[in-house]
């Protein structure tokens, strides 16, 4: 039964736990946190039958009821992929750029609705979103007593040795496992974990340092960073190396933690080894990057670049070795690129400069003519649950440095037709919120859709794509500065800008279940999920989000539960590549 609370003036229907709609006619779907004061700003009206043709909204102040924008609700559209039943209609309220606290009203048959309320402010998502986050990674450091005397001696899978690998970050709200990269066996599903948050951290601190300051996060993310980099420093191994997993087992005795390969199941291997795409590329980018800040952690800035160069020259000799099926691909390339520009950048050698050139051409000819990269040798399309953006920001970052004309012209072209495809893919269809749809191989077969397919390499994995989006929404502003610069919002052209803006407020509350994904902000969120050592779901961070329906082995449909006899982590779950896409996301949208 949906519960009707009355708050702040705003009548309130619950969304039952199923997830299913309230029997209400008409919700008006916002992004529940804020928008920026210069950013694109949409809300999707969600009803049980087409609103009437010059159905007039108004945005309203909350406190005082003054109307300070009004305008025409768009069409009823059906997302047919989604259910006949749903209609869906847009909401554009851009021309606002007036800062308060708002809400969107609809009067329909002589009945009036309102939506959550939201801020509207001069760069208002970072300013909420940066302190929450660097507050989240921070909530999620692996430091209880328990993880920190049980990692500093954590057993090698098969065998007695033990190694220090203490420190890191939990993996999600439900795993206190600790990873570099998993799924590594299915070879091009892998997810950049650790290593790209830290990335991820370092590129936000350098990106918007004023921006840092001027909300009092710098000095907080800066530590943020180099505990991240103290981790990857005590996960390289003698032999050059990194470290893959420290795995729980789910098992409440610390003690009983390795590190280890991870395959389905939870089974384990000692295939602990990283290659470029295993997690090893980022985390050599990730040090690099680092050690440029002449700044210390635990170790030096001196060490963080011994460090990477190190792994560099072993993973060049290795990393095919350690790869499951001992050949390159699409993640190998992005990655090493990564690693090859941040090592290029610090130290002006050539040796970085040649590998990088290289990994930004291998990128280039794995375009394929509908505008989609291929991610191995024949003809399956890349796809990727968290790391979809990666590619373009890899070449973006790869392009700070690269002067030689011939080589940059090749990656600007290869930025733009990757961009114009996810513009292309996108609008293909009926699609109110923008939800950036792709293209996947399904039974031998190309098929474009809104979500990844629930069949696949991994014979279990899928679930909600928050980290895709978020890594999209970072690749449409930094990729689109460089090939579609414009004077809209974010320095792009329009529809680039409406995309990134698009998938931000999908996560932050305007997506067809109302519920805002950052936990502890807007109106609407995830239970609170437990876990061990004191770990759990922390305020700030970014939830698994929703999937295409569960059932359908191709990802059609839609889903999303709160409640699923314990299968409920595929949507509600936290996990730490959501938070630091995320990250890049806002960070991006916070350039002045």
């Amino acid at each position: 039964m949906a519960v009707v609370l009355v708050l702040m003036g705003m009548t309130i229907v619950s969304i039952p736990s199923s997830g299913a709609a309230t029997v209400e006619p008409i919700h008006i779907l916002v992004n529940q946190v804020a928008y920026n004061l210069k950013g694109p700003k949409q809300a999707v009206v969600k009803s049980d039958h087409p609103l009437p043709d010059n159905l007039e909204f108004q945005v309203v102040q909350q406190g005082d009821a003054v109307v300070l924008f009004s305008g025409k609700v768009g069409r009823s559209e059906r997302v047919l992929d989604w259910g006949m039943d749903v209609w869906y209609s847009k909401v554009n309220f851009s021309g606002l750029s007036v800062i308060g606290t708002y809400y969107v009203r609809l009067s329909v048959e002589g009945r009036t609705y309102n939506s959550y309320s939201f801020k509207i402010e001069e760069q208002g998502i970072g300013k909420i979103a940066i302190p929450a986050i660097v507050s989240f990674f921070n909530h999620q450091r692996a430091n209880s007593p328990e993880e920190q005397e049980a990692d500093k001696n954590v057993q090698l899978y098969g065998s007695q040795k033990t190694v220090n690998l203490s420190g890191g970050w939990c993996d999600a709200s439900g795993d206190v496992s600790k990873y570099f990269s998993h799924l590594a066996y299915t070879n091009f599903m892998l997810p950049q974990q650790i290593p790209m948050v830290t990335w991820s951290m370092t590129n936000t601190v350098e990106t918007i340092p004023s921006f840092l300051d001027q909300i009092g996060s710098k000095e907080a993310l800066t530590k943020e960073a180099l505990y991240g980099a103290d981790y990857l420093m005590r996960s390289l191994s003698a032999e050059g190396y990194f470290y893959m997993t420290v795995f729980s087992y789910f098992d409440k005795n610390a003690n009983a933690r390795r590190v280890v390969g991870l395959l389905a199941d939870s089974k384990t291997t000692a295939d602990y080894q990283c290659a470029y795409r295993e997690g090893g590329g980022m985390a050599i980018a990730a040090l690099a990057r680092v050690s440029r800040w002449k700044m210390h952690g635990e170790f030096s800035s001196k060490q963080y670049l011994d460090a990477a160069e190190v792994a560099f020259v072993h993973l060049q000799k290795f990393s095919t070795q350690y790869a499951d099926d001992h050949n390159d691909n699409i993640i190998d390339d992005y990655c090493a690129l990564m690693a090859a520009v941040e090592l290029w950048k610090v130290t002006g050698k050539t040796l970085y400069r040649n590998e990088a050139r290289l990994r930004s051409n291998n990128l280039s000819k794995r375009l394929s003519p509908a505008g989609y990269f291929i991610a191995n040798d024949k003809d399956r399309p890349f796809w990727h649950a968290a790391d979809a953006g990666l590619p373009v920001i890899a070449l973006a970052r790869y392009l700070d440095v690269e002067r030689d004309k011939e080589f940059r012209d090749l990656a600007l072209l290869t930025i733009k037709k990757a961009l114009d495809y996810n513009l292309k893919v996108t609008s293909e269809t009926t699609n109110p919120f923008g939800y950036p749809r792709q293209s996947f191989l399904y039974k031998g077969k190309v098929q474009n859709g809104f979500f990844i397919p629930h069949e696949n390499e991994s014979g279990w994995w899928w679930q909600g794509e928050n980290a895709r989006l978020g890594s999209l929404a970072a690749a449409a502003i930094v990729g689109g500065r460089l090939v579609y610069p414009g004077q809209g919002p974010f320095g792009l052209k329009p529809e680039l800008s409406e995309f990134a803006g698009n998938l931000v407020s999908w996560i932050l509350g305007c997506n067809p279940y109302n519920m805002c994904m950052m936990y502890g902000y807007g109106e609407k969120n995830v239970p609170h999920m437990s876990a061990m050592y004191g770990h759990g779901t922390g305020k700030g961070g970014i939830s698994n989000g929703i999937t295409g329906k569960d059932g359908n082995g191709d990802g059609t449909g839609i889903d999303f539960k709160i409640e699923d006899n314990g299968n409920e982590w595929r949507w509600t779950e936290q996990w730490i590549p959501h938070t630091g896409w995320f990250l890049q996301a806002v960070a991006g949208m916070s350039v002045n």
